[in-house]
């Protein structure tokens, strides 16, 4: 019987009849040329991605933690999504596939799994996509480390493509930065719009560098509230991490982004150290108490 990613993506048969491409019909078969079909096809596919984002949206502030293994895991089981990343390869390091795998089976819950923070290359960037979908990841989260706004439409189009066509029910987190002047990449605002037009789910402001200072050192308060109200309006979830502190949970309360992606502030302060579980309990304690 076809899965649920074949009755979307209108596939049929055994895997081993659907494992090699198989040639277009001649276009004189096609009512309409087959340009045209691709592009109603690509309009299907936003549609969906625009209800499913339009759902999340609306939905309670979730925390995200993020272990970096299987032991840290087991540590985070109280968060609503588990986030799979390696804080040694950046702000949004990528891990491995079967430790993706692994923390999927083992929670139950949510899988967030990051695959970099990224120079332009759409190309490497749509295949580490497909990896962490295929293996796993509910949420595909990636950063866009330059700038420039076509750039940022190329790259964001391939990741949502490279997802979607395979996996449209899974959601797309395109990730700016909060010291994006100092990094020399795009805006989290010039990045917003384009994001919606591309048919991301949410989007997101972490620190890309990791020396301490918070999101809050480079964004207030009232430009979080405006970046989120505005991504509100255009049907996106809004996620925001970086350094933050148990402190700033009155800001990001009053911020109410979709999503707060938190690993320092359960690690006791340093996100090299481990995840400890009375951390996120208590996080997830005053979260859901309004304390």
């Amino acid at each position: 019987m076809p899965d649920e990613r074949d009755r979307f993506c209108g596939r049929s048969g055994p895997p081993s009849e659907r494992e090699v491409p198989r040639p277009l019909p001649a276009p004189a078969m096609y009512d309409k040329p087959a340009l045209q079909i691709h592009r109603e096809n690509q309009i299907h596919f936003r549609e969906i991605a625009i209800t499913i984002r339009t759902k999340v949206a609306l939905n309670s502030m979730q925390i995200l933690v993020s272990p970096r293994d299987i032991e840290e895991a087991k540590q985070a089981l109280a968060a609503d999504i588990i986030d799979v990343k390696n804080p040694s390869e950046g702000s949004l390091g990528a891990n491995f596939p079967w430790v993706i795998r692994a923390i999927k089976d083992l929670s139950g819950k949510p899988v967030s799994a990051a695959i970099g923070d990224f120079d332009y290359k759409p190309g490497g960037a749509s295949l580490a996509a497909l990896g962490a979908a295929s293996a796993g990841a509910d949420f595909i989260k990636a950063g866009l480390m330059f700038d420039g706004e076509e750039k940022a439409r190329t790259f964001i189009s391939a990741l949502v493509r490279a997802v979607k066509e395979d996996f449209p029910l899974k959601k797309v987190v395109i990730a700016a930065y909060s010291d994006y002047e100092r990094l020399g990449s795009i805006s989290p605002f010039a990045m917003s719009p384009i994001a919606a037009e591309e048919g991301a789910d949410i989007v997101m402001v972490d620190t890309g560098r990791k020396d301490g200072k918070s999101t809050f050192a480079f964004l207030n308060e009232e430009e979080l509230v405006r970046f989120t109200e505005e991504n509100r309006d255009r049907g996106l979830g809004t996620a925001i991490a970086g350094a933050l502190r148990f402190e700033d949970l009155g800001a990001v309360k009053r911020i109410n982004p979709t999503i707060i992606g938190v690993r320092g502030m359960v690690c006791g302060g340093d996100r090299k150290a481990a995840i400890r579980e009375d951390l996120v309990v208590e996080l997830m304690r005053k979260v859901r108490s309004g304390v």
